[in-house]
């Protein structure tokens, strides 16, 4: 069993950067492929970026670059790095990790393929 926590989030100004953390334990982290989705206010949850174990990254198309993903291993941590902020960015974030055991590269990013969700947590930017 993988257990999740999420960190950093808040309320920043438009234009500004974010790092959002995912601690995860229970479970070795080198075996663990880790996702970002967000859910903004009264819609439904999007993929936003993933990591392979072997921290190979897969963005979605929306991002434009303002996002990357990292890990390190040392720490048992992901993290989502957010620039350029947008009011349109505001949502709940939240980690996942993958329930498949697959190729060490693997990247997912639909929602069946996440086993453990973190709680959330909450990315406002205002305009």
């Amino acid at each position: 069993q993988v257990y999740l926590a999420e960190s950093g989030g808040g309320l920043v100004q438009a234009g500004a950067s974010l790092t959002l953390s995912c601690t995860t334990s229970g479970r070795p982290f080198e075996t663990i492929a880790v996702g970002w989705f967000r859910q903004p206010p009264g819609k439904e949850r999007v993929f936003v970026a993933s990591i392979s174990s072997t921290s190979k990254t897969y963005y979605a198309d929306f991002l434009n670059g303002r996002f990357t993903v990292s890990r390190d291993n040392t720490k048992n941590t992901v993290s989502l790095h957010m620039n350029s902020l947008k009011p349109e960015d505001t949502a709940v974030y939240y980690c996942a990790a993958n329930r498949f055991n697959n190729h060490p590269d693997y990247t997912p990013s639909a929602d069946f393929e996440f086993g453990t969700w973190g709680q959330g947590t909450q990315v406002t930017v205002s305009s």
